[in-house]
């Protein structure tokens, strides 16, 4: 062996050894926080441009093709589109080239404590494949075109014209007990009756539909898949249907319609992930009105950061505003749609790493999860201002978070983790339980980490907490339940994928407890492969049961699934 390669083999071994022991004196990233960190992006098919780095190492078109699709399959989520960084370490040319191809080589193949994957020891990658990744993330970042109104219009489509619409409702069903369910790889959701337990129909949308939200009036469902898709759905059709359509940008996660008083229905708004930006919408045809883009300065070290994504949103009872989580900025934006064409923008600065949330009982303070800052931001939507950064433990990630009556500390809103199996208890009353409000009054102790959601109801005594994230299969097939009156007796365990009867459905994961309007059962969908048999279970919430199994071929990995009545009225 050369001289200059012995040297350069040297430098690896050395790297990985290093790794290795820094491995060892350092808790590593959690498989659960690498599963969703990892997930993979609809940008992966869009066409982009290589810009030939001269400094950079030599690589054809056809690789960086393939290097550029595994980049947004698999790291995109962490790193960013830009490769400026997001949750994970910017990897940009300035930064690359220096370290050097082998130095890449062996941090790709090993992986870091800090959360980077080990994509080779792990098997997920081979030696080639490897060197063509290390090699990639030394070219210039290629980027994928904007959308902007021009691209915005050329997709929306108004299926059914508001004038050939029904003028009451056509059917029989009971829409506040309908549930939108999430079938993730066919592009679908299921409208079930909760009910009679049957389909009412599959409706075609964007890929991998991430929420599911109700107008003010119960009338219009609107879903958003991860390709940016909108879907707008008349529930007062004989058989509710897609009445408008559009797409906002190449990569989504959310949408909500106007709440307050005298705006129902009128706006629609949703983000994106790529362009960074978001777009308010007619809320009768989803007409975009005006783009409002979030490039801009964070709020810790106030650098500037080219792709702030747009994460939850949801719609203020307080005042005509939607709220806005602005993820890599950890802005929280008050958009006030009084008046769109003169729109007023408060800018409450919080954390990094903003993703989702929801309102406390009262509806006035919203709680929102900055996941890789391990806080919670709470936000009075009455005054307009940050009223507390609560500490919790490794990477919250709620939902819309669960509202219930603790014992000692009142009215409390708790959120589960994806990197640990701590449940926080937070404090909501600051007017009658002032000690207790904005801290967290109680950390529960659960199954584990790879929590997603977390629920319960106010007519329940019972909180419910998926662990689908877990690589344990006793923990992701199960759903851990709690007495919150007793909340030190600890969990009971449901085998809820076992109650499915499912033969051969691989490896199931169970997610979203969901509760019917009644609050009197809770639905649980079992997520299976594409290729495996699924299914919704729903248990009685009072003797903890299993009432029910739902199961049809075409219930193709279905995961979120939302109750119509609780979405429109915030009930969780």
């Amino acid at each position: 062996m050369h001289a200059p390669h012995l040297a350069r083999a040297s430098a690896a071994i050395l790297m990985a050894l290093a790794l290795t022991a820094h491995a060892q004196e350092k808790k590593p990233v959690t498989e659960p926080e690498l599963k969703y960190q990892a997930g993979a992006s609809p940008l992966a098919g869009e066409p982009m441009v290589q810009s030939t780095n001269p400094k950079a190492p030599p690589m054809t078109q056809a690789e960086f093709d393939v290097a550029r699709k595994i980049y947004f399959e698999r790291c995109a989520g962490c790193h960013g589109v830009l490769r400026k960084g997001a949750t994970g370490k910017p990897l940009t040319p300035d930064i690359t080239i220096p370290k050097g191809t082998d130095y890449l080589k062996v941090f790709i193949a090993y992986g870091s404590p800090a959360g980077m994957p080990n994509w080779q020891t792990s098997g997920e990658m081979d030696e080639k494949t490897v060197d063509l990744m290390a090699r990639y993330v030394q070219q210039d970042p290629p980027q994928p075109p904007e959308f902007g109104m021009k691209e915005m219009k050329a997709t929306w489509k108004v299926l059914v014209p508001v004038g050939q619409r029904p003028t009451k409702k056509m059917n029989k069903y009971n829409i506040e007990n309908i549930f939108s369910t999430t079938l993730r790889d066919t592009g679908e959701v299921a409208l079930i009756d909760g009910d009679s337990k049957k389909i009412i129909s599959i409706i075609k949308t964007g890929y991998a539909v991430h929420i599911s939200r109700v107008s003010a009036s119960g009338r219009y469902l609107m879903v958003i898949g991860r390709d940016a898709k909108i879907n707008m759905i008349d529930l007062w059709m004989e058989k509710p249907d897609n009445v408008a359509e559009i797409r906002v940008g190449l990569e989504a996660r959310s949408v909500d319609t106007s709440k307050f008083k005298g705006y129902e229905d009128k706006y629609a708004i949703a983000g994106s992930y790529w362009p960074p930006q978001y777009v308010i919408m007619k809320g009768d045809t989803l007409e975009p009105l005006k783009i409002v883009g979030t490039r801009g300065m964070t709020v810790d070290t106030q650098e500037y950061h080219p792709e702030p994504r747009v994460a939850a949103i949801v719609a203020s009872h307080f005042k005509p505003e939607f709220v806005v989580n602005v993820k890599e900025t950890g802005k929280i934006l008050m958009v006030n749609y009084t008046d769109i064409n003169n729109l007023q923008v408060t800018e409450i600065p919080a954390a990094r790493f903003l993703h989702d949330g929801g309102w406390d009982s009262s509806h006035r303070y919203v709680m929102m999860a900055a996941n890789q800052s391990n806080k919670i931001a709470v936000v009075d939507a009455k005054e307009g201002k940050l009223s507390a950064l609560v500490d919790v433990d490794k990477i919250p990630h709620p939902g819309r978070g669960a509202n219930f009556i603790h014992p000692k500390c009142g009215p409390v809103w708790a959120t589960g983790h994806l990197g640990s199996e701590k449940i926080a208890l937070i404090g909501t009353d600051p007017a009658k339980r002032k000690d207790y409000a904005w801290k967290v009054c109680e950390m529960v102790d659960g199954q584990g980490g790879g929590n997603l959601f977390i629920k319960t109801h106010p007519k329940s005594k019972n909180l419910w907490v998926d662990t689908p994230l877990n690589p344990d299969p006793k923990a992701s097939q199960s759903i851990a339940v709690y007495d919150i009156n007793n909340l030190k007796a600890g969990f009971k365990v449901l085998p809820i994928a076992e109650w499915a009867g499912i033969s051969d459905g691989g490896a199931m994961r169970v997610v979203q407890p969901e509760y019917n309007k009644a609050g009197d059962e809770v639905w649980f969908a079992v997520w299976s492969a594409k290729d495996k048999q699924s299914a919704l279970v729903v248990v009685d919430d009072k003797t903890l049961k299993l009432k029910a199994v739902i199961k049809d071929p075409k219930l193709i990995t279905p995961t979120g699934h939302f109750n119509l009545y609780n979405t429109q009225h915030d009930v969780y």
